[in-house]
């Protein structure tokens, strides 16, 4: 069995759970703060996220929405092995957990193998950034 790592980023969001909630699962604004998409908030529901091609990536991740309890839980898988020269599968699971008056978000992609430690490496980095514009999106809505 190979051993697997996970990427975990937390950030406690001034906003409801319900607010991050609609930014996590509504595709124009998912679209604000991360990728182009089709996605819905439907357990079984395939969906793509898109952006600009880069060496050993495709610009199209493949996904399948595995989990879904409004407005706590989410979890999709993230690639098929097809996009990346690497063969790319991790799961990325959200959990809404509210503190106060504010909600703690915890990200975690999990299931990075030996041979993705590129991507382990650049979305290790990417997260808490996309975490932050998760945040500015949400803060946008009436």
């Amino acid at each position: 069995m190979t051993e697997t790592k996970s990427i975990v980023v937390e950030r406690l969001i001034p906003y409801s759970a319900e607010k991050i909630w609609r930014a996590l699962t509504v595709p124009a604004l998912v679209g604000e703060w991360f990728m182009q998409n089709d996605f819905a908030a439907l357990e079984g529901h395939r969906f793509t996220f898109r952006a600009t091609p880069v060496p050993g990536w495709s610009g199209v991740t493949n996904c399948v929405v595995l989990k879904v309890e409004a407005p706590r839980l989410l979890a999709y898988s993230w690639g098929d092995g097809t996009e990346s020269d690497s063969g790319l599968k991790t799961v990325v699971t959200w959990s809404l957990t509210p503190e106060g008056m504010a909600t703690r978000v915890r990200m975690e992609q999990s299931g990075f193998r030996p041979a993705d430690e590129r991507g382990y490496i650049g979305m290790g980095s990417g997260w808490p950034r996309i975490l932050e514009r998760l945040e500015q999106v949400t803060s946008k809505q009436t």
